[in-house]
């Protein structure tokens, strides 16, 4: 079989899965624009973009041009893998870019199955669920309609969807939401996993200071700092924190540009501060600085040490995608104190695999802390039980990689 992956991030949630269909002897081929490792078994190509955004076009239709420019670019190199007789008969796209939008017009007779990561509503998700940085826009709903053209301009085209959570899956509209199989992305969960041994080192004003499973160490990491996934909010609870444990170290993964909303408004010497300096000059004149440390991105086996350590373990996030690292938390087994919205209710149930708090309650937030940094008895059973819980439901192997296999089998035979 000839399968053709499409991402501009390539390999992106297809990390596991491509490989995996080029061991079983599958000739693989992903297409993608950004700058991608080599990834065993798979032929890269990349494609270019020579078109820009026109000047003066309607606002709201700025988004979906630019994904129309991508699906150009990508369709314009599935002619030149066409004439080179590659015909794939499957076709796997994230198609949240638009490279995917065209592409069966090259190849009428391939079968397309999407990622459906994230499907926009007015209400009841990450729109307007934060106050405190929802402005007030009359044509919202204008805007999230034609966000979503992108999708439902697949939606008569694609055989099948695959969606990662059962909430992310159900946000997609009917008829399309029937063909949505929900499978997650996987989690290595014999690499990620307790380590009593492990350690991490901090810079420090007296130089590298070495931590470990005995000394107290609360965690908080995203791809970046900002209000999307709770910064805000965590930072707020630090005060109560780090006065009520005086011993205890923070530390804060993750990167300070914006991936999600809007970049904080111009300072008063008119550039735009980052938000990870927003909410810390908010609250930095209550906190011992000297025991809040900012590693920033770190790589792979350091972020897992971090988890490894972790005494207890923070994790934010408005109703979104869900992210990979609260599931990576559980499988380390840490004692995780979470915010009670949508996504995160699949994995973390109050009280068995983690606590939950008030997204919006940084004081309810920083007692569940507390409390936990209090009673190892109680950090030990939730961890132990996330664990157990990561490894039922998103073990990579066991469960996650066959069942996208199959799915990818299954979409192969439909007509």
């Amino acid at each position: 079989m000839n399968i053709l992956f499409v991402h501009q991030n390539f390999p992106g949630q297809f990390k596991h899965l491509a490989p995996a269909l080029a061991r079983q002897g599958h000739r693989v081929v992903a297409l993608h624009i950004n700058p991608s490792p080599s990834v065993p078994g798979v032929e890269l190509v990349r494609y270019h973009v020579s078109g820009r955004s026109g000047q003066g076009i309607q606002r709201w239709l700025a988004d979906l041009e630019v994904k129309i420019i991508r699906g150009e670019a990508a369709w314009q190199a599935a002619l030149r893998l066409r004439e080179q007789s590659f015909m794939p008969d499957v076709i796997v796209a994230h198609p949240g870019w638009g490279e995917s939008l065209f592409l069966q017009q090259v190849w009428p007779e391939a079968q397309l199955g999407i990622y459906c990561e994230f499907f926009y509503h007015l209400q009841g998700v990450d729109t307007g669920f934060d106050q405190e940085f929802s402005a007030s826009e009359g044509d919202k709903a204008c805007r999230l309609q034609l966000k979503n053209a992108n999708y439902e301009l697949h939606f008569p085209r694609a055989q099948a969807g695959i969606s990662p959570t059962h909430w992310q899956a159900s946000l997609f509209p009917q008829p399309f939401a029937s063909r949505i199989t929900v499978i997650h992305d996987g989690i290595r969960t014999d690499q990620v996993r307790p380590d009593p041994e492990a350690r991490i080192h901090v810079q420090t004003s007296q130089g590298m200071l070495q931590l470990g499973r005995d000394d107290e160490v609360i965690t908080f990491i995203n791809r970046n700092l900002e209000p999307y996934r709770g910064y805000h909010q965590f930072m707020r609870a630090l005060p109560a924190v780090m006065k009520a444990r005086p011993k205890a170290r923070i530390v804060v993964i993750g990167d300070h540009e914006v991936g999600y909303g809007a970049a904080p408004p111009p300072g008063a010497d008119g550039h735009t501060p980052t938000w990870r300096d927003v909410f810390l000059h908010e609250v930095k004149d209550q906190l011992d600085l000297s025991r809040l440390h900012f590693v920033g991105k770190v790589p792979y086996a350091d972020f897992l040490r971090v988890l490894q350590v972790s005494t207890v373990h923070v994790y934010l996030t408005y109703p979104f995608v869900l992210s990979w690292s609260l599931l990576e938390a559980m499988s380390a087994g840490c004692a995780i104190v979470a915010s009670d919205t949508a996504p995160v209710h699949e994995a973390i149930r109050h009280g068995e695999t983690g606590q939950l708090v008030d997204f919006f309650n940084p004081s309810a937030l920083a007692q569940a802390v507390i409390g936990l940094c209090d009673n190892p008895a109680e950090r030990a059973r939730l961890g132990a039980q996330a664990r157990a819980f990561a490894v039922e439901n998103y073990d990579l192997e066991k469960h996650c990689l066959p069942q996208q296999i199959e799915w990818v089998h299954t979409l192969s035979r439909q007509t």
